[in-house]
């Protein structure tokens, strides 16, 4: 069995002053705090959840 995709996404930016969706996104990768890391399996949801703040985080795949 291969092993699952996964993609490395750390945020960047503040979500202080950006939209109620936008924080709600960040909350729901796991991510709230600049600086702060996760690794997520690389889905259809969470790379358009990525997508939504691309601006706020980076990705390494």
């Amino acid at each position: 069995m291969a092993a699952k995709q996964t993609v490395v996404v750390t945020q960047t930016r503040s979500a202080i002053g950006r939209q109620a969706d936008q924080r709600q996104t960040l909350i729901g990768l796991g991510l709230n705090k600049i600086g702060r890391t996760r690794e997520l399996e690389d889905t259809p949801s969470v790379r358009g959840m990525i997508n939504k703040v691309k601006h706020l985080v980076k990705v390494e795949d």
